[in-house]
């Protein structure tokens, strides 16, 4: 029986993901993570003048006169309150903006990203495993944990050892919440709005990093049973 999806409401936040077909890497060197960044913050706008692909060959003094007219316009399909981009899949909490706002950024960013692992890697054929996944966040509780979980995911799948390392993750939107970066995509204030200052958030983080995997409160919200994030 085939399930049909609840439509994604407006105003509402998401934990969105996921993962690249049979486990394998989405990401296997830095450009290939800095390229998800910049399309992320790219398609979060409402209206795109060009594909991604087309606006990087375009003049320098042309792309900045199309990010310009973006900002200025101040429009987007969704607000993002995190975010982190791990080997094989990817997390984000996200905010609808308008009608059909988040099926229409994911489209754009996952459809843009494998064109250009493919092309890059010289590949063929789907990249990520079918369609995202989005879990609706229902509660003040769910949504500081899920985002918690999403800021530990690179130190609870040892992708990094440290506190330190964690906090640098650059391929996270934590170190925008701990004041190590002032990246404009994240917007931070729906979840500061809860905490006094940068370090009260980061102590938050920290002093649960241990105990990740036992967050069963929310454990429904991050994955399905056939699924296997870490």
């Amino acid at each position: 029986m085939t399930r049909i999806k609840p439509p994604l409401v407006e105003g509402e936040m998401y934990h969105v993901f996921n993962r690249g077909v049979a486990f394998m890497p989405i990401f296997t060197d830095r450009l290939e993570y800095k390229r998800a960044m910049n399309l992320i913050s790219y398609y979060r706008n409402e209206t795109t003048p060009l594909s991604y692909s087309h606006f990087m060959r375009s003049p320098l003094t042309k792309r900045v006169d199309i990010l310009e007219e973006m900002r200025s316009r101040g429009k987007f399909l969704i607000k993002i309150i995190a975010l982190c981009l791990m080997p094989n899949h990817f997390h984000l909490v996200l905010q609808q903006k308008t009608k059909k706002g988040i099926s229409k950024f994911m489209a754009n960013f996952q459809n843009s990203y494998a064109r250009y692992f493919n092309i890059k890697n010289n590949r063929v054929g789907p990249l990520l495993q079918g369609d995202f996944k989005a879990v609706l966040i229902e509660t003040k509780t769910q949504f500081l944990h899920v985002v918690r979980y999403v800021h530990l995911n690179p130190y609870s799948s040892s992708i990094v050892k440290t506190a330190d390392e964690l906090l640098d993750y650059e391929f996270s939107s934590l170190p925008d919440y701990v004041g190590l970066k002032n990246r404009e995509f994240v917007e931070k204030d729906t979840v500061m709005n809860y905490f006094n200052s940068p370090q009260q958030y980061k102590e938050f983080v920290l002093d649960h990093a241990d105990y990740q995997k036992k967050l069963h409160e929310i454990k429904h919200l991050l994955i399905e049973k056939d699924e296997r994030l870490e």
